[in-house]
């Protein structure tokens, strides 16, 4: 399974930002992270991606640490994120009762 986080800001927060990313804390191993994976727009400002994979049963120790590692940009301005987990198709069927 994987998480996804969704982080939205300014771009005149972009240098608090990336002072913080600097600092902020190592994650457990049983997580394998990719990215973060940035993009910006004039209209929407700076947009970053990051895929978390971890086996399923450790979720909720995932989505904590996941959690606490972004909790580090707390104030600064505009800051935004979203964390959601995705399962594969099969154990998104089983969930369903399929």
């Amino acid at each position: 399974m994987i998480i996804i986080s969704n982080v939205t800001y300014p771009p005149e927060s972009t240098k608090e930002i990336a002072k913080r990313y600097l600092k902020a804390p190592v994650l457990p191993e049983f997580i394998n992270k990719k990215g973060p994976y940035v993009s910006a727009s004039k209209i929407n400002g700076m947009n970053s991606i990051t895929y978390y994979e971890l086996d399923n049963n450790r979720l909720a120790e995932g989505l904590q640490a996941v959690a606490e590692s972004l909790a580090i940009y707390f104030g600064v301005p505009g800051y935004k994120y979203n964390l959601k987990p995705y399962f594969e198709l099969e154990e998104g069927l089983n969930i369903l009762g399929l």
